[in-house]
């Protein structure tokens, strides 16, 4: 399954280079997991009535090309790995600064969250309606 998360940029993100600011790209993910997650037959609310909360534990970003105000943007998501306790997501933000003009990738994000108990905090496993929809996915 290929999920794609549109996102446009606000003037608020851009910095004094002309460019979208890091740490935004950070929250355009958090964003596009938790639509992910809604069409792999997850919903984050769901997630949360059954006691259940997910936390970034790691966050990796690689950078090919900068984002601006005004370019079309997407966000891909693809689940990389589902562990006992984790999950690895790989987000491909890719832009497009005119229509008709190729896509290309501009930022690589990876992030690591791990499953925990919602009102605790402490890990648990990931749930298996979680880790069954994150497999169909990659399917």
């Amino acid at each position: 399954m290929n999920f794609a998360f549109d996102v446009v940029p606000r003037y608020a993100e851009i910095d004094q280079q002309g460019v979208v600011f890091f740490g935004h790209y950070l929250t355009w993910c958090d964003e596009a997991f938790a639509a992910f997650q809604e069409a792999v037959g997850y919903p984050y609310p769901d997630m949360i009535t059954d006691g259940v909360d997910v936390q970034v534990v790691h966050a990796e970003l690689d950078y090919g090309a900068a984002v601006r105000w005004g370019d079309a943007v997407l966000v891909v998501v693809e689940s990389e790995k589902v562990g006992t306790t984790s999950l690895t997501t790989r987000f491909s933000i890719r832009r497009s600064a005119s229509a008709g003009e190729t896509w290309t990738d501009a930022v690589t994000v990876r992030l690591v969250h791990v499953c925990v108990d919602a009102s605790a905090f402490t890990k648990m496993p990931v749930p298996e309606r979680l880790a069954l929809g994150l497999a169909g996915s990659r399917s």
